[in-house]
């Protein structure tokens, strides 16, 4: 086998570990295969005779890259509005995509990534590499450019922030129940219902990103979140039943074109969280090939959804 051949191998090897923590790092599928590709164009000019250890090395050239996609979002002031959902990862409920498995292992579900994304660039790679992927403190010290302390303490304060929420509940049947119940009585205007399934403390988030600024929202109680449940009644016959980031969601097509997807966080038999991407620039580029939908193309902004 030709030399260039060996190393495109070796580099495939790791894609789907390279993906997972760019997926984490980023939020966003797209950005995490241009991660991807830009380890794959650095390594292909460097001499990987000299690299002892080329999992470890892509992890780390990876990291960097995805370091200084947040910084360059901060700088050129493109943080998303507030709330921010990440692009899901969406895939059919009887048939994971094991690529997708990978990708979501250790119950990375969008409530986490929700996390993730109001976490500094540094805390966000600290916590990602340490907790996530075992990466030890020196080597994240050298890609911050900070000593293994300071990781450290970016890793804890980082923790301290993911904290709080309970685990989601493990059984996956028993979540698409809840959310099932949840996606009915919302239809049929049960609020006595909707209340029975809700959390007192529930989160709903809805983000719009720029083209729908006014629907971004974020609501805070189950009686606040009842309130809005009759915008659940208006897009329920087009709701297709997915795996959003693992866990029971729903993708709005009407048309075959998604409008919204949600994902929803179960726990306790209750439901935490429901997290809503409605944002048409990040909708239109969805993988949607799991439930059989082929891309939609570029869409304009004037096409975009009211």
């Amino acid at each position: 086998m030709e030399a260039a051949d060996l190393l495109a191998e070796r580099f495939e090897a790791n894609r789907t570990h390279l993906r997972a923590v760019a997926y984490r790092m980023l939020g966003s599928t797209g950005e995490a295969d241009d991660a991807v590709q830009e380890a794959w164009l650095r390594l292909s000019r460097t001499d990987a005779g000299e690299i002892d250890n080329l999992s470890a090395w892509l992890t780390t050239v990876v990291s960097r890259v995805c370091l200084d996609m947040l910084r360059s979002r901060r700088s050129r002031k493109e943080e998303p509005l507030d709330p921010h959902v990440p692009e899901p990862i969406i895939d059919a409920e009887d048939d994971g995509d094991p690529e997708h498995e990978a990708l979501l292992a250790d119950s990375v579900g969008l409530a986490l990534q929700v996390v993730l994304e109001t976490l500094s660039p540094a805390e966000r790679l600290a916590f990602v590499l340490h907790d996530m992927f075992a990466v030890p403190f020196d080597r994240i010290a050298e890609i911050l450019d900070r000593s293994p302390a300071a990781a450290r303490q970016l890793a804890s304060r980082a923790r301290r922030r993911v904290r709080g929420a309970p685990p989601p509940d493990g059984d996956l049947e028993q979540q698409r129940l809840v959310v099932d119940a949840f996606l009915a009585a919302a239809r049929d205007g049960d609020f006595e219902g909707l209340l029975n399934v809700l959390d007192p403390d529930v989160v709903l988030r809805v983000d719009g990103g720029e083209v729908r600024a006014n629907a971004t929202t974020e609501i805070r109680g189950a009686a606040a979140v009842v309130e809005q449940a009759k915008n659940f009644r208006g897009g329920g016959r087009f709701a297709r039943r997915a795996l959003v980031n693992g866990a029971p969601g729903i993708v709005v097509l009407p048309q075959k074109r998604a409008i919204a997807v949600a994902g929803f966080e179960v726990a306790e038999g209750r439901i935490v969280e429901i997290n809503i991407l409605a944002d048409p620039k990040r909708l239109r580029d969805l993988d949607l090939s799991a439930l059989g939908v082929e891309p939609a193309g570029r869409q304009t902004d004037s096409d975009a959804p009211e």
